[in-house]
């Protein structure tokens, strides 16, 4: 049985550090964060996902934790203070206001003059904090992105345990694939085949189970001889996620043109592997690989050809044309290419994990590519 992880709270504080050296540089006396990732990525506290939480990091270094209904047995804070997040068992649907509420009978919102806030996430209660001035309140959001990108040992520990959760499913995806089993049958063991690895449920598996498409949710419809089934799956461990896709040919007998578009495929992940390095755009990463795809095919290829991932499915980096984003050493990131046609009965997409590095890219997953 796995043995559950955790983040290290030695290196929650120094996530904390490098938030409060971003504070300092905007002039910011501490941030307010609610979210449940930001929560988790500082202090190795994840709340249950229907339970709320808030915390302030002051530019003193002091971080004030408020958490749901008792003190976690694990987090990096100075203080934690609690409220009810539940009467009788019943869920309150004011648990963000009250979790302010008993960071406000502990410390004094006042005494911040600018305040951070995530500004995706923060409603107008949140802008109405005792003595703040709303004047004074500043988005923290599009920095506390981009501090995420870079992912510490901890995280990718986690990464780690949520890519061999795929691997096992991947397994299990070759053992019963074959004409005739069901997509809800192909989706129950995957299932299975995550959580026995995981050794606890997880909060999510993917999103493409459908055989003869490019993608969607698991139908109650048999599979066919000839098809081609692209299984895009993304298992979160604890609050991270992992994000890979192969694809397998129900009958086990790949037509040609099929092969040779696995090829084309496999030849733009070599290509990933040999141009990514620091400071190398995304989106010229994605352009290279677009033509040589639109060499097989022209605009078989409709989609990005990969993002960041973490603590969220879609981080940056960005490898899409709607973005200039530039690979940075500690990038956790996916390549995925693929081709669909009609004649390719679905399509074929394969999808790598990789880790920017000083010199170039680490592949995460080591699982087969073939059909």
């Amino acid at each position: 049985m796995s043995v559950p992880l955790t983040l290290d709270p030695e290196l929650c504080r120094r996530r904390q550090a490098r938030l409060k050296e971003l504070l300092e540089s905007l002039s910011v006396d501490a941030a307010l964060i609610v979210s449940h990732e930001n929560i988790q990525w500082l202090t190795g506290f994840r709340p249950h996902r229907l339970m709320q939480a808030a915390l302030i990091l002051e530019t003193s270094g002091r971080c004030t934790l408020s958490a749901p209904n008792e003190i976690p047995p694990h987090a990096a804070a100075d203080d934690v203070v609690t409220f009810p997040a539940q009467h009788c068992s019943t869920l309150r649907q004011d648990q963000h206001q009250a979790s302010l509420n008993a960071l406000g009978d502990h410390l004094t919102f006042a005494a911040f003059q600018r305040l951070g806030l995530e500004g995706s996430i923060c409603g107008q209660h949140f802008r109405h904090l005792p003595g703040c001035d709303p004047r004074q309140l500043v988005d923290l959001d599009p920095e506390l992105r981009y501090l995420r990108r870079r992912k510490d040992a901890d995280e990718l520990k986690m990464i780690q345990r949520a890519i061999d959760c795929t691997a096992a499913m991947y397994r299990t995806a070759r053992e019963i694939i074959a004409p005739g089993i069901s997509e809800l049958d192909v989706f129950n063991q995957l299932q299975a085949a995550a959580v026995n690895v995981a050794g606890e449920p997880l909060t999510a598996t993917g999103n493409d189970y459908q055989c003869g498409t490019p993608g969607g949710p698991p139908r109650d419809r048999k599979c066919e001889a000839g098809e081609l089934y692209i299984l895009d799956l993304g298992p979160c461990y604890r609050g991270y996620y992992a994000d890979n896709c192969r694809t397998f040919s129900v009958s086990g007998a790949p037509t040609d043109e099929q092969l040779a578009a696995w090829e084309q495929i496999v030849n733009v992940l070599t290509m990933v592997e040999a141009t990514v390095r620091p400071g190398v755009s995304g989106q010229a990463v994605y352009e290279q690989a677009k033509a040589m795809l639109d060499d097989f095919a022209p605009d078989a290829f409709f989609h990005h050809l990969g993002h960041g991932f973490g603590l969220f499915p879609h981080e940056a980096p960005h490898l899409n044309p709607h973005w200039d984003d530039r690979f940075e050493v500690g990038d956790c990131f996916t390549a995925e290419p693929g081709l669909y046609t009609d004649s390719l009965r679905g399509g074929i997409r394969l999808e790598q994990d990789y880790r920017v590095t000083e010199t170039g890219v680490e592949r995460l997953t080591d699982f087969p590519l073939e059909l």
